[in-house]
Protein backbone atom coordinates (compact mmCIF):
# COMPACT_ATOMS: atom_id res chain seq x y z
CA UNK A 1 0.00 0.00 0.00
CA UNK A 2 1.21 3.33 -0.92
CA UNK A 3 0.41 7.17 -0.05
CA UNK A 4 -1.18 9.67 -2.56
CA UNK A 5 -2.01 13.07 -2.77
CA UNK A 6 -4.05 15.22 -5.46
CA UNK A 7 -2.69 18.74 -5.80
CA UNK A 8 -6.05 20.73 -7.22
CA UNK A 9 -8.62 17.68 -6.75
CA UNK A 10 -11.43 20.18 -7.03
CA UNK A 11 -11.54 19.76 -10.66
CA UNK A 12 -12.60 17.36 -13.33
CA UNK A 13 -9.38 15.88 -13.88
CA UNK A 14 -8.96 15.33 -9.99
CA UNK A 15 -12.73 14.12 -9.98
CA UNK A 16 -11.43 11.46 -11.95
CA UNK A 17 -8.59 10.42 -10.07
CA UNK A 18 -10.53 10.33 -7.08
CA UNK A 19 -13.42 8.17 -8.42
CA UNK A 20 -10.27 5.66 -9.51
CA UNK A 21 -8.19 6.06 -6.34
CA UNK A 22 -10.78 5.44 -3.89
CA UNK A 23 -10.90 2.10 -5.54
CA UNK A 24 -7.38 0.88 -6.26
CA UNK A 25 -6.51 -1.75 -3.95
CA UNK A 26 -2.66 -0.49 -3.34
CA UNK A 27 -3.52 3.03 -2.58
CA UNK A 28 -4.30 5.26 0.40
CA UNK A 29 -5.65 8.84 -0.17
CA UNK A 30 -3.37 10.98 2.10
CA UNK A 31 -4.58 14.24 0.71
CA UNK A 32 -6.20 16.38 -1.28
CA UNK A 33 -5.72 19.65 -1.91
CA UNK A 34 -7.77 22.87 -3.10
CA UNK A 35 -7.10 26.61 -2.50
CA UNK A 36 -10.55 27.60 -2.52
CA UNK A 37 -12.48 25.00 -1.22
CA UNK A 38 -9.74 24.10 1.78
CA UNK A 39 -11.85 22.77 4.95
CA UNK A 40 -14.91 21.20 2.60
CA UNK A 41 -15.85 17.70 2.05
CA UNK A 42 -15.23 17.05 -1.65
CA UNK A 43 -18.21 15.11 -2.31
CA UNK A 44 -19.66 18.62 -2.55
CA UNK A 45 -17.81 19.03 -6.04
CA UNK A 46 -17.88 15.35 -6.59
CA UNK A 47 -21.69 14.18 -6.09
CA UNK A 48 -20.95 11.30 -7.78
CA UNK A 49 -18.14 10.08 -4.95
CA UNK A 50 -21.58 10.59 -1.80
CA UNK A 51 -20.97 8.03 1.11
CA UNK A 52 -17.15 7.03 -0.65
CA UNK A 53 -15.03 8.94 1.13
CA UNK A 54 -15.08 11.44 4.14
CA UNK A 55 -12.17 13.09 2.92
CA UNK A 56 -11.93 17.23 2.96
CA UNK A 57 -9.69 19.05 0.97
CA UNK A 58 -6.68 20.83 2.44
CA UNK A 59 -4.78 23.42 1.78
CA UNK A 60 -1.72 22.69 -1.22
CA UNK A 61 0.74 23.95 1.79
CA UNK A 62 -0.78 21.32 3.63
CA UNK A 63 0.22 18.35 1.42
CA UNK A 64 2.16 15.56 3.54
CA UNK A 65 4.97 13.52 1.64
CA UNK A 66 3.59 10.54 -0.14
CA UNK A 67 5.11 8.06 -2.30
CA UNK A 68 3.49 9.20 -5.39
CA UNK A 69 1.77 13.02 -6.15
CA UNK A 70 -0.27 14.22 -8.65
CA UNK A 71 -0.63 17.72 -10.45
CA UNK A 72 -3.59 18.59 -11.77
CA UNK A 73 -3.15 22.06 -12.89
CA UNK A 74 -0.55 24.53 -14.05
CA UNK A 75 1.92 25.60 -11.41
CA UNK A 76 3.77 28.08 -13.80
CA UNK A 77 2.19 31.42 -11.97
CA UNK A 78 3.94 30.23 -9.15
CA UNK A 79 7.45 28.22 -9.12
CA UNK A 80 8.46 28.57 -5.81
CA UNK A 81 5.40 26.94 -4.50
CA UNK A 82 5.58 24.26 -7.41
CA UNK A 83 8.89 23.17 -6.81
CA UNK A 84 8.10 22.86 -3.08
CA UNK A 85 4.71 20.61 -4.14
CA UNK A 86 6.98 18.19 -6.62
CA UNK A 87 9.19 17.68 -3.53
CA UNK A 88 6.28 16.37 -1.49
CA UNK A 89 6.20 13.52 -3.74
CA UNK A 90 8.46 10.65 -4.13
CA UNK A 91 7.24 10.08 -7.39
CA UNK A 92 5.30 13.04 -9.40
CA UNK A 93 2.48 12.45 -12.32
CA UNK A 94 2.28 16.14 -13.22
CA UNK A 95 -0.85 16.33 -15.16
CA UNK A 96 -0.77 19.92 -16.42
CA UNK A 97 1.12 21.04 -19.98
CA UNK A 98 3.59 22.59 -17.51
CA UNK A 99 6.63 19.28 -18.63
CA UNK A 100 4.77 17.96 -22.25
CA UNK A 101 7.37 19.74 -24.60
CA UNK A 102 11.64 19.40 -24.58
CA UNK A 103 12.20 22.22 -26.47
CA UNK A 104 11.75 25.91 -24.91
CA UNK A 105 11.33 27.34 -28.18
CA UNK A 106 8.70 25.26 -29.10
CA UNK A 107 7.50 25.90 -25.37
CA UNK A 108 7.03 29.39 -26.23
CA UNK A 109 5.83 29.41 -29.87
CA UNK A 110 2.61 27.08 -28.89
CA UNK A 111 2.01 29.06 -25.72
CA UNK A 112 2.73 32.11 -26.37
CA UNK A 113 5.23 32.89 -23.80
CA UNK A 114 8.67 31.48 -22.52
CA UNK A 115 8.87 28.95 -20.35
CA UNK A 116 9.59 30.36 -16.37
CA UNK A 117 11.71 27.08 -15.65
CA UNK A 118 13.23 25.69 -18.74
CA UNK A 119 15.75 23.64 -16.98
CA UNK A 120 12.79 21.11 -16.21
CA UNK A 121 11.54 20.75 -20.20
CA UNK A 122 13.34 17.34 -21.26
CA UNK A 123 13.57 16.11 -17.54
CA UNK A 124 9.96 14.57 -16.99
CA UNK A 125 9.52 11.01 -18.82
CA UNK A 126 6.32 11.08 -21.43
CA UNK A 127 3.76 9.15 -19.48
CA UNK A 128 2.50 7.38 -22.64
CA UNK A 129 2.33 3.87 -21.87
CA UNK A 130 2.46 2.38 -25.26
CA UNK A 131 5.15 4.16 -26.13
CA UNK A 132 7.61 4.73 -22.93
CA UNK A 133 6.85 1.94 -21.07
CA UNK A 134 10.16 1.19 -20.31
CA UNK A 135 11.11 4.32 -18.95
CA UNK A 136 8.34 4.77 -16.73
CA UNK A 137 9.09 1.58 -14.99
CA UNK A 138 12.21 3.98 -13.11
CA UNK A 139 10.42 7.43 -13.59
CA UNK A 140 10.10 9.80 -10.46
CA UNK A 141 8.93 12.66 -12.89
CA UNK A 142 6.09 11.56 -15.47
CA UNK A 143 4.55 14.34 -17.76
CA UNK A 144 0.81 12.83 -18.91
CA UNK A 145 -0.05 14.07 -22.35
CA UNK A 146 -2.90 15.86 -23.35
CA UNK A 147 -6.07 14.47 -24.72
CA UNK A 148 -5.86 15.10 -27.98
CA UNK A 149 -2.60 13.90 -28.42
CA UNK A 150 -2.68 10.97 -26.81
CA UNK A 151 -5.44 10.04 -29.53
CA UNK A 152 -3.59 11.47 -32.54
CA UNK A 153 -0.20 9.99 -31.46
CA UNK A 154 -1.72 6.75 -31.03
CA UNK A 155 -3.44 6.74 -34.45
CA UNK A 156 -0.41 7.94 -35.93
CA UNK A 157 2.71 6.45 -34.72
CA UNK A 158 2.34 2.91 -36.26
CA UNK A 159 1.38 4.08 -39.52
CA UNK A 160 4.95 6.76 -38.89
CA UNK A 161 6.96 3.99 -37.34
CA UNK A 162 6.13 1.41 -40.27
CA UNK A 163 7.07 4.36 -42.97
CA UNK A 164 3.55 3.75 -44.49
CA UNK A 165 2.58 7.66 -44.70
CA UNK A 166 4.15 10.46 -45.72
CA UNK A 167 5.31 13.18 -43.21
CA UNK A 168 3.23 15.67 -43.26
CA UNK A 169 -0.09 15.58 -41.68
CA UNK A 170 -3.15 17.28 -40.21
CA UNK A 171 -5.23 16.38 -37.70
CA UNK A 172 -8.61 17.40 -36.53
CA UNK A 173 -9.97 17.32 -33.24
CA UNK A 174 -13.30 16.90 -32.01
CA UNK A 175 -13.68 17.30 -28.04
CA UNK A 176 -16.24 17.90 -25.26
CA UNK A 177 -16.98 20.71 -22.70
CA UNK A 178 -14.78 19.19 -20.07
CA UNK A 179 -12.04 19.57 -21.83
CA UNK A 180 -12.09 22.99 -20.84
CA UNK A 181 -11.87 22.37 -17.64
CA UNK A 182 -14.36 23.50 -14.48
CA UNK A 183 -13.52 26.70 -14.11
CA UNK A 184 -13.65 27.07 -18.13
CA UNK A 185 -15.92 30.52 -17.67
CA UNK A 186 -18.58 32.19 -20.26
CA UNK A 187 -17.52 30.07 -23.40
CA UNK A 188 -19.04 27.19 -21.36
CA UNK A 189 -21.97 28.00 -20.10
CA UNK A 190 -24.79 26.01 -21.57
CA UNK A 191 -26.72 28.94 -23.17
CA UNK A 192 -23.37 29.26 -25.23
CA UNK A 193 -21.82 25.58 -25.88
CA UNK A 194 -25.60 23.91 -26.81
CA UNK A 195 -25.57 23.26 -30.38
CA UNK A 196 -22.26 24.40 -31.23
CA UNK A 197 -18.99 23.32 -32.82
CA UNK A 198 -17.05 25.67 -32.02
CA UNK A 199 -14.05 25.92 -34.11
CA UNK A 200 -11.08 27.40 -31.12
CA UNK A 201 -8.14 26.68 -32.38
CA UNK A 202 -8.10 27.10 -36.13
CA UNK A 203 -4.02 26.64 -37.02
CA UNK A 204 -1.76 25.41 -34.55
CA UNK A 205 -3.42 23.69 -31.48
CA UNK A 206 -0.93 23.22 -28.80
CA UNK A 207 -0.71 19.59 -29.02
CA UNK A 208 0.45 19.26 -32.20
CA UNK A 209 3.74 19.81 -31.06
CA UNK A 210 3.56 17.13 -28.82
CA UNK A 211 2.03 14.94 -31.85
CA UNK A 212 5.09 15.87 -33.64
CA UNK A 213 7.37 14.98 -30.35
CA UNK A 214 6.30 11.65 -30.37
CA UNK A 215 5.02 10.76 -34.00
CA UNK A 216 8.44 12.36 -35.58
CA UNK A 217 5.57 13.91 -38.35
CA UNK A 218 5.05 17.54 -39.33
CA UNK A 219 1.76 18.22 -38.17
CA UNK A 220 -0.93 20.59 -38.56
CA UNK A 221 -3.51 20.53 -36.21
CA UNK A 222 -7.27 22.52 -36.19
CA UNK A 223 -9.26 21.84 -32.53
CA UNK A 224 -12.91 22.30 -32.65
CA UNK A 225 -15.62 22.04 -28.96
CA UNK A 226 -18.44 20.26 -29.89
CA UNK A 227 -21.54 19.96 -27.65
CA UNK A 228 -21.10 16.80 -25.69
CA UNK A 229 -19.04 16.69 -22.35
CA UNK A 230 -16.95 14.01 -22.87
CA UNK A 231 -15.24 13.09 -25.15
CA UNK A 232 -12.37 13.01 -28.35
CA UNK A 233 -11.93 12.07 -31.48
CA UNK A 234 -9.30 13.40 -33.74
CA UNK A 235 -9.67 12.49 -37.50
CA UNK A 236 -5.86 12.26 -38.88
CA UNK A 237 -5.40 12.95 -42.94
CA UNK A 238 -2.06 11.49 -44.23
CA UNK A 239 -1.26 9.85 -47.55
CA UNK A 240 0.22 6.73 -48.11
CA UNK A 241 3.55 5.97 -49.19
CA UNK A 242 3.04 4.44 -52.65
CA UNK A 243 2.03 0.92 -52.69
CA UNK A 244 0.62 0.60 -49.41
CA UNK A 245 -2.70 -1.37 -49.04
CA UNK A 246 -5.26 -2.15 -45.99
CA UNK A 247 -3.18 -5.38 -45.32
CA UNK A 248 -0.07 -3.46 -44.80
CA UNK A 249 -1.80 -0.80 -42.83
CA UNK A 250 -4.22 -3.18 -40.34
CA UNK A 251 -0.88 -5.28 -39.77
CA UNK A 252 0.92 -2.03 -38.53
CA UNK A 253 -1.68 -1.37 -35.93
CA UNK A 254 -1.84 -4.94 -34.91
CA UNK A 255 1.98 -4.85 -34.31
CA UNK A 256 2.39 -2.14 -32.70
CA UNK A 257 -0.69 -2.98 -30.18
CA UNK A 258 -1.24 -6.90 -29.94
CA UNK A 259 -0.53 -6.69 -26.28
CA UNK A 260 -1.58 -3.69 -25.19
CA UNK A 261 -4.55 -3.85 -23.02
CA UNK A 262 -6.10 0.05 -23.44
CA UNK A 263 -5.28 0.05 -27.38
CA UNK A 264 -7.94 -1.64 -29.72
CA UNK A 265 -8.28 -1.09 -33.65
CA UNK A 266 -11.52 -0.48 -34.47
CA UNK A 267 -11.84 -0.22 -38.88
CA UNK A 268 -14.80 -2.43 -40.06
CA UNK A 269 -16.60 -2.35 -43.27
CA UNK A 270 -20.43 -2.56 -41.54
CA UNK A 271 -22.06 -1.88 -38.37
CA UNK A 272 -22.95 1.26 -36.28
CA UNK A 273 -19.45 1.61 -34.72
CA UNK A 274 -17.22 0.95 -37.55
CA UNK A 275 -14.49 3.40 -36.61
CA UNK A 276 -13.48 4.89 -33.19
CA UNK A 277 -16.11 6.75 -31.55
CA UNK A 278 -15.85 8.06 -28.14
CA UNK A 279 -19.60 7.47 -27.07
CA UNK A 280 -19.49 4.09 -26.05
CA UNK A 281 -15.69 4.79 -24.15
CA UNK A 282 -16.67 7.30 -21.92
CA UNK A 283 -15.54 6.50 -18.54
CA UNK A 284 -13.05 3.60 -19.73
CA UNK A 285 -9.29 4.03 -19.98
CA UNK A 286 -9.89 2.02 -23.34
CA UNK A 287 -8.27 4.19 -26.85
CA UNK A 288 -9.32 3.11 -30.02
CA UNK A 289 -7.95 3.76 -33.20
CA UNK A 290 -8.83 2.86 -37.13
CA UNK A 291 -8.00 3.67 -40.41
CA UNK A 292 -9.69 4.02 -43.80
CA UNK A 293 -8.05 4.12 -47.46
CA UNK A 294 -8.62 5.99 -49.92
CA UNK A 295 -8.28 6.89 -53.51
CA UNK A 296 -5.26 8.51 -54.60
CA UNK A 297 -3.47 7.39 -51.62
CA UNK A 298 -5.68 9.20 -49.14
CA UNK A 299 -5.90 7.81 -45.77
CA UNK A 300 -7.80 9.04 -42.46
CA UNK A 301 -6.25 7.88 -39.18
CA UNK A 302 -9.27 8.01 -36.41
CA UNK A 303 -8.49 7.97 -32.31
CA UNK A 304 -10.83 8.45 -29.74
CA UNK A 305 -11.22 8.08 -26.04
CA UNK A 306 -12.49 10.09 -22.53
CA UNK A 307 -10.67 12.75 -22.49
CA UNK A 308 -10.82 12.44 -18.83
CA UNK A 309 -10.17 8.99 -18.41
CA UNK A 310 -7.41 7.80 -21.08
CA UNK A 311 -6.68 11.36 -22.08
CA UNK A 312 -5.78 12.44 -18.58
CA UNK A 313 -6.74 10.60 -14.93
CA UNK A 314 -6.55 6.88 -16.42
CA UNK A 315 -3.10 7.26 -18.39
CA UNK A 316 -1.97 8.38 -14.98
CA UNK A 317 -3.07 5.48 -13.12
CA UNK A 318 -1.75 3.46 -15.83
CA UNK A 319 1.26 5.27 -15.37
CA UNK A 320 1.67 4.67 -11.49
CA UNK A 321 0.70 0.87 -12.16
CA UNK A 322 3.72 0.34 -14.42
CA UNK A 323 5.98 2.70 -12.03
CA UNK A 324 4.94 0.73 -8.67
CA UNK A 325 5.52 -2.70 -10.73
CA UNK A 326 1.62 -3.64 -10.64
CA UNK A 327 -0.97 -5.28 -12.97
CA UNK A 328 -0.88 -2.47 -15.73
CA UNK A 329 -5.11 -2.65 -15.70
CA UNK A 330 -5.17 -2.19 -11.17
CA UNK A 331 -8.03 0.01 -10.62
CA UNK A 332 -9.19 0.77 -14.49
CA UNK A 333 -10.91 -2.18 -15.94
CA UNK A 334 -14.40 -0.47 -16.47
CA UNK A 335 -14.98 -0.73 -20.19
CA UNK A 336 -17.35 2.07 -20.83
CA UNK A 337 -21.20 1.70 -21.29
CA UNK A 338 -23.70 0.61 -24.24
CA UNK A 339 -25.90 1.96 -24.88
CA UNK A 340 -26.07 5.60 -23.31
Amino acid sequence: MISVAIAGGAGYIGGELLRILLDHPSVELAAVSSTRLAGRRIDGDHPNLRGRTGLTYVRPDEIPDCDALFLTSSGLDDVPARAELRNRGKVVFDLSADLRLSDPAAYEQHYGRPHPEPELLGTAIPGLPEVHRDLLRTADLISVPGCMATAASLALRPLATAGLIEPDVTVDGRVGSSGSGASAGEMNLHAERSGVLRLFAPVQHRHQAEISACTGLQVAMTATGIDAVRGVQVVCRATAVAGTDERAIRAAYRSAYADEPFVRLVAQKRGNYRLPEPKILLGSNYCDVGFALGPNRQLVAVGALDNLVKGGAGNAVQCLNIRMGWPENTGLTFPGLHPI
